[in-house]
C-alpha cells in the first residue's frame, strides 16, 4: 500500500497539454480498502482552449494515460470541465466522489469553486445512481465469488443510504460503517481481509450476505422515501456561469 497524499503529480500535470483543474484519488485508496498490491486511480478535470469546442472538429473531452512509480501502477483521467459539470447533474455520484474527494494531489481555485457548488446538484435521484452500481458489483460479486465486488457492492449501498440521509457524499467505508446503523457488523473483517489481496475468494456466506444486501436495499428505498433532497439540481444556472466565465479567463 501507499500513502496517497504522497503523490508528486507536478510532473505529470506539467506535461498535460491543457491545464489540468484538479486531480483526486478515487478507487480502493478513496474507498478505504486498498490492498497491498492495489493501483492508484487518479481522476480530475482539464479545460480545453474555447476554440476547440465552437469549431468543426470534435473536442477530445476526456484524456487518460498510464504510468509506474516504484512499482505501483497509476493511471490519470481527465474530462473536460463542461463535460464533467454536465456529469455531475446526471444523478452521477461517481463524478461527485471524485470531486470533493479529501484526497487531492493537484487543486486549484476553480476545483475548490466547484466543490462548493457540489451541494446544489445533489437530488433524491442519487439514491438510483447507488442502486444500479450495487447491483452491477452485485452480479459480479455472484458470478466471481470474489471479495472485491461485494465490498464495493456494501460500499455503494451504504454511501447511497448515508447520502439521503445527511445530504453527504461519503464514499469510505470505515466512516460508512459509524454512520449507517444498518452495516453489517463483519465489514471490517472483510476490509482487513482486501488489505491482504486485491484478488480472491470472498470466503463468506453467500445467503448471509444475499440477505444483508437485499435489506440494504430496502433501506435505501426507505431512506429516499423520507429524504429532504430535491427531486432536481438547484445550482445548474450557476454552474453554467461556472464554466462559461471559468472557460474564458483561462
Amino acid at each position: 500500500m501507499i500513502d496517497a497524499l504522497d503523490i508528486d503529480l507536478a510532473p505529470v500535470v506539467a506535461e498535460q497539454p491543457f491545464p489540468v483543474l484538479f486531480a483526486t484519488v478515487s478507487g480502493a485508496h478513496l474507498y478505504g480498502f486498498p490492498s497491498r498490491d492495489s493501483d492508484v486511480d487518479l481522476r480530475g478535470v482539464h479545460l480545453l482552449p474555447a476554440a476547440d469546442l465552437v469549431g468543426l472538429r470534435e473536442p477530445e473531452e476526456t484524456r487518460s494515460g498510464m504510468w509506474d512509480r516504484d512499482g505501483v501502477e497509476m493511471d490519470l483521467v481527465t474530462h473536460d470541465l463542461r463535460k464533467f459539470v454536465r456529469l455531475m447533474l446526471r444523478r452521477n455520484g461517481y463524478v461527485l466522489e471524485q470531486l470533493l474527494s479529501p484526497l487531492a494531489v493537484h487543486t486549484t481555485d476553480a476545483h475548490r469553486e466547484l466543490a462548493a457548488l457540489a451541494p446544489g446538484v445533489l437530488t433524491g435521484h442519487h439514491a438510483h445512481h447507488y442502486r444500479g452500481f450495487a447491483n452491477t458489483q452485485w452480479r459480479l460479486f455472484e458470478k466471481t465469488g470474489e471479495l472485491k465486488p461485494l465490498l464495493y457492492t456494501f460500499r455503494v449501498l451504504l454511501t447511497g443510504i448515508h447520502l439521503m440521509h445527511s445530504a453527504e457524499v461519503q464514499p469510505h467505508l470505515p466512516t460508512l460503517l459509524g454512520e449507517v446503523d444498518a452495516a453489517p457488523d463483519y465489514l471490517p473483517e472483510l476490509i482487513a481481509a482486501k488489505a491482504e489481496r486485491e484478488h480472491g475468494d470472498a470466503g463468506v456466506d453467500h445467503a448471509r450476505v444475499r440477505a444483508d444486501v437485499e435489506r440494504l436495499h430496502g433501506v435505501l428505498d426507505e431512506a429516499r422515501a423520507a429524504s429532504a433532497l430535491p427531486d432536481a439540481p438547484t445550482a445548474c444556472d450557476a454552474l453554467h456561469d461556472f464554466v462559461v466565465r471559468t472557460r474564458l479567463e483561462s
